[in-house]
């Protein structure tokens, strides 16, 4: 592929596809800018060149032109984090965006309205893809958030720039980063993954048994382990239908010599609310009526070792249900424990949403290597597929 330190932008326009999907509060403002600042890098190097930006993204999943999807919303935050003016076309496609792209002079950025106002977007329509596609000179994807769908501005369009497509400087770095866990990580290498259901993390598992060394179950995924295994679990969440499975993975483990390790003990309630009534228990003898909602002191004790140990860590799903405050100690010490192991020199990589969400919320977000900014795309690379927005700028 083709990074951005290949090309020379001088007097060129780039079109780049960032993800600025950010949440926006009642009054249309960015209560979260990460995205945005995610893009920046890329977005400097090619005006740093003496070339333009025409961005384009999408915002929500509206249906048809939706006033409060509009990516109008986000100007002053863009031009903010950017420090330049931005420039804002009321379409994706059309006049209005055609003459701004045309007048576009080096060391200017242009904005295109939400690219899903256009249903033929996410149909992956190749018109659609030529009209945007004709508005500049070189093409970048920087967009990993959506790298997962074959959409329009995220893979069709590449197939119009066949020596002009380029990786933008934040997917070289989602795909580094995922490469370091499931390709080159130093040994030890650990994988945590937590979160409600094993049924959502299956093929990352059965993926991920060749290249990892320890495995660590957290979150309501643990009651199914323990369940299949002969436990008690209460009334804590289980899925049944996959109790077989799940003992058909623990002997595939074994084979491969990664060690599971699940909790121990934990802190259950009698109701699914965060001033319930608490109590530390063995996980195999939980009683009815009661359900796990966090990892226990011993639990805790366990896993500090097997993370301090560890010189690659992938983190992806709490330990418990963080969202409450009385049972979000688990998740709060596991990151702590990462955060402990990443300073003494491990690769440690977190994704997936509630993971990425819980790290930001309790400040761990500067103390990981690395902080995904794709959920499903993240999920999908640790499966193992190709990602579609990847696989374009590769042909």
């Amino acid at each position: 592929m083709t990074t951005v330190d290949q090309i020379d932008f001088k007097n060129k326009k780039a079109i780049i596809r960032v993800d600025f999907n950010v949440p926006l509060n009642e009054e249309n403002r960015v209560t979260d800018p990460t995205r945005i600042l995610a893009a920046k890098p890329t977005i400097d190097a090619v005006l740093a060149q003496g070339g333009s930006c025409i961005l384009m993204s999408h915002l929500g999943r509206p249906k048809g032109i939706t006033p409060g999807l509009s990516l109008g919303h986000i100007v002053k935050t863009v031009e903010e984090i950017l420090g330049v003016s931005v420039l804002f076309a009321q379409d994706s496609i059309g006049e209005s965006a055609q003459a701004l792209a045309a007048q576009l002079k080096p060391g200017e950025v242009l904005l295109l309205e939400n690219l899903r106002f256009h249903e033929e977007e996410t149909k992956g329509d190749s018109t659609f893809a030529k009209e945007l596609a004709n508005l500049a000179d070189i093409y970048i994807n920087d967009a990993f958030g959506t790298a997962h769908r074959a959409h329009a501005s995220t893979t069709i369009i590449a197939q119009f720039f066949p020596d002009r497509k380029v990786v933008g400087k934040l997917l070289e770095q989602e795909i580094e980063a995922i490469d370091k866990v499931l390709q080159t990580g130093e040994k030890p290498v650990l994988a945590i993954l937590g979160g409600s259901k094993v049924s959502s993390k299956i093929t990352i598992i059965e993926n991920i048994l060749d290249k990892i060394d320890h495995l660590i179950i957290g979150g309501g995924m643990a009651y199914t382990f323990v369940k299949a295994k002969g436990g008690s679990v209460g009334n804590s969440i289980c899925e049944d239908d996959y109790l077989d499975f799940t003992l058909e993975l623990m002997e595939k483990a074994k084979a491969k010599n990664v060690q599971i390790h699940l909790p121990v003990d934990v802190i259950a309630t009698t109701d699914f609310s965060n001033d319930s009534e608490r109590k530390t228990m063995d996980i195999n003898e939980i009683p009815n009526g009661w359900e796990g909602l966090d990892a226990g002191h011993k639990s805790l004790e366990n896993f500090k070792q097997v993370v301090l140990e560890a010189k690659t860590i992938l983190w992806n799903g709490p330990l418990g249900v963080f969202e409450f405050s009385n049972f979000a100690n688990g998740t709060i010490e596991l990151g702590t424990f990462i955060a402990e192991s990443t300073a003494k020199g491990a690769f440690s990589l977190v994704g997936g949403g509630d993971s990425v969400a819980a790290v930001k919320q309790f400040g761990f977000d500067h103390k990981v290597s690395y902080v995904s900014t794709g959920g499903g795309a993240m999920l999908e690379s640790l499966e193992g597929k190709t990602l579609p927005g990847i696989a374009a700028l590769k042909e």
